[in-house]
């Protein structure tokens, strides 16, 4: 039950970002400052993560001698510098879609941007279909009719028309889910055998490089960073670059990928309740009705995945 509720727990941290980003909006600060701050804070939070996890590693050989080393430091891969490139290159992506998702927040409401971000979901499958030249069978289409309608839905295009949101902000939006959904698939495959506090680390180290080379960090020297931006970089890197990979790399590994995919939509309507109760956006019955739609379609696939497992696991007893 406990690394159910990591997994949980970690995907509604991603659902609190939104409203902590409109809030820095509102006192003034810049998107630079704000997503500078997150990541700055971020990887101090994660080094001091690999640092304890390097402690420990150097204190259990100890105890059990010098050559002796546990099966699980003996299957994990020696970060070399290529290794480290390699994860810091992957690491890109997530400052990508931060800039992105973050700047689509000042043309468009918190709760419409995260049903954007969202569409990473059949992205990913349409990538994945084209790159592997796949078909998606019959519980992908209908998953991916399911969030289109609830996307049509949730963003309450339905009953206020396209015309009324700014196509800036939708097309930031749409983008941040195509950089979240390269994120995924780039992050899965580097050097996937490295103790995940150690990964971590350097993604978000190869990020933060690239991000002070696209928005120098003036905010360092002009005392911006000793007011409330302190508060919200901290704020954004706890709930966005540290709590959810430490959940997850706790839970994952015990509930599998299915489940995690199912808890990680939590995201989702925490997202929409705070935008909702704390920015005081409109969200109408129709809106939370595609909300659930889109939920639905995030889960449908795990569900049925976990179902033919188990006809699986039946049928070889």
């Amino acid at each position: 039950m406990k690394y159910l509720i990591s997994v949980l727990v970690g995907a509604m941290s991603y659902g609190i970002l939104s409203t902590i980003v409109v809030l820095a909006y509102g006192q003034g600060y810049k998107l630079g400052e704000v997503v500078g701050t997150q990541l700055l804070t971020g990887c101090i939070l994660a080094w001091l993560l690999a640092l304890y996890t390097k402690f420990r590693e150097t204190r259990k050989q100890r105890r059990r001698g010098a050559d002796v080393v546990s099966s699980k430091q003996a299957s994990s891969v020696k970060l070399t510098w290529k290794y480290r490139l390699l994860l810091m290159l992957a690491g890109a992506p997530t400052v990508v879609t931060g800039l992105l998702y973050y700047q689509s927040l000042r043309y468009i409401p918190a709760s419409l941007a995260i049903i954007l971000l969202f569409q990473f979901t059949w992205i990913s499958v349409l990538i994945q279909s084209i790159s592997k030249r796949q078909r998606p069978d019959k519980i992908t289409v209908l998953t991916l009719v399911l969030l289109f309608g609830g996307t049509l839905l949730a963003a309450g295009i339905m009953n206020q028309g396209a015309a009324q949101f700014n196509a800036l902000g939708l097309m930031l939006g749409l983008l941040s889910a195509v950089s979240y959904s390269m994120f995924i698939i780039f992050s899965g495959k580097a050097v996937p055998s490295a103790h995940p506090a150690y990964r971590s680390a350097w993604m978000v180290t190869g990020g933060l490089l690239l991000l002070f080379i696209l928005f120098p960090p003036y905010f360092l020297f002009n005392g911006l960073l000793w007011g409330q931006l302190l508060l919200f970089g901290f704020l954004l890197g706890l709930f966005g670059a540290f709590i959810p990979p430490v959940l997850f790399a706790i839970g994952v590994p015990h509930i599998g990928g299915g489940m995690a995919g199912i808890l990680g939509a939590a995201e989702l309507p925490v997202a929409v309740l705070l935008s909702s109760f704390v920015l005081h956006e409109h969200v109408s019955g129709l809106q939370w009705t595609g909300v659930v739609l889109v939920l639905l379609g995030v889960v449908l696939p795990e569900l049925y995945k976990l179902r033919w497992r188990s006809r699986s696991v039946v049928t070889s007893q």
